[in-house]
């Protein structure tokens, strides 16, 4: 597997989201969640991302039992920062201090680690200063409780403000084919500070793998039919631009989704993609783009098929954007 940088750690160069294994769409064996952990592993997949949100703690303590006997071999990211309500959904953000190190002592404990390699504030805070937050985060990596800072969905501001306290080794935020916004100003700004890029959703919540072919192919618990993309009004222009992706990905020999992955590998050596993966199958075929060199005329072709804005729907319901912080300083130039 090749490797990438984020900050002194090195990585995968496609890591693997672990949010699908805790139910979020639909229900998922556990065995099968392990295994896919372990087969990462095998694969040379390093870089495991989770939070303390994804599942309520049952994400963390699920990838703590895959990784028993084998820590060593991952490099663990995890969050913190969304408070969630007694349905397990997002209830507010705590960015202060004392709850920094609270919810660090809690992934510990889940993850039944004495390190977290890479930890991230999931959502900022509104009501306590960036430079609080990443103060108490600081004194984690002082006491050797984490290895390196990352910061999830912040302005370019934020991100020079937060770095300017402690380096921050990565920002995580959405980038895929489906939405392109952090080109603007949020990825040029994390390499004028030298700051690596995780982005998740790489295959657009699964829409650009081309499996999902109408909402009937969402199970019932599956939270995408509350999601704006996959939405009656917005699936048909999203479900077009797959299939012109799709083409290409035919006249490359891959699949849909390795074609998106080869994508945001060839935005640069400073990005690492995390699709979510829940069962071994979605997680080779995944793991397997990392061979895949496009060609400047098929970089061409993708540009063409999937230009910036092509992408229908908003990134979240109204409730969630209202903890995003804008990907560019002038507004948004993408819903």
């Amino acid at each position: 597997m090749k490797q990438r940088r984020l900050g002194s750690l090195r990585v995968s160069a496609i890591g693997l989201g672990c949010m699908g294994m805790s139910g979020i769409y639909g229900r998922v064996e556990e065995a099968e969640a392990v295994a896919t952990v372990h087969r990462a592993l095998e694969l040379g997949v390093t870089l495991l991302d989770t939070s303390d949100m994804y599942g309520a703690g049952h994400n963390e303590e699920l990838l703590g039992r895959a990784l028993r006997g084998r820590r060593e071999q991952a490099i663990v990211a995890t969050k913190f920062g969304q408070v969630t309500g007694a349905d397990g959904r997002p209830a507010g953000v705590d960015g202060s201090p004392a709850y920094v190190r609270r919810a660090c002592e809690r992934s510990l404990r889940r993850l039944g680690t004495d390190h977290i390699d890479l930890y991230f504030q999931h959502r900022v805070d509104p009501a306590v200063p960036i430079e609080e937050t990443v103060g108490a985060m600081a004194r984690l990596v002082e006491e050797g409780k984490v290895r390196e800072l990352g910061l999830c969905e912040v302005s370019p501001s934020t991100l020079r403000r937060a770095h300017s306290v402690h380096p921050i080794a990565a920002l995580q935020t959405e980038y895929s084919l489906w939405w392109r916004e952090p080109e603007l100003e949020l990825i040029p700004t994390c390499r004028e500070l030298g700051v690596g890029y995780v982005a998740y959703s790489p295959l657009g919540r699964g829409l650009l793998a081309g499996r999902i072919r109408s909402r009937e192919d969402l199970a019932g618990d599956d939270r995408r039919r509350q999601h704006p993309r996959f939405a009656e009004d917005a699936l048909p222009a999203n479900l077009a631009l797959v299939e012109r992706l799709a083409a290409i990905a035919v006249d490359r020999g891959c699949t849909p989704a390795q074609l998106a992955l080869a994508w945001v590998l060839a935005r640069g050596e400073d990005l690492v993609p995390i699709p979510g993966a829940a069962r071994r199958a979605h997680l080779e075929e995944n793991a397997a783009a990392v061979e895949i060199e496009l060609s400047a005329d098929e970089l061409r072709r993708i540009e063409e098929a999937a230009p910036p804005g092509a992408g229908v729907g908003a990134r979240y319901d109204e409730r969630s954007l209202r903890h995003l912080q804008p990907a560019t300083e002038g507004g948004s130039r993408e819903e």
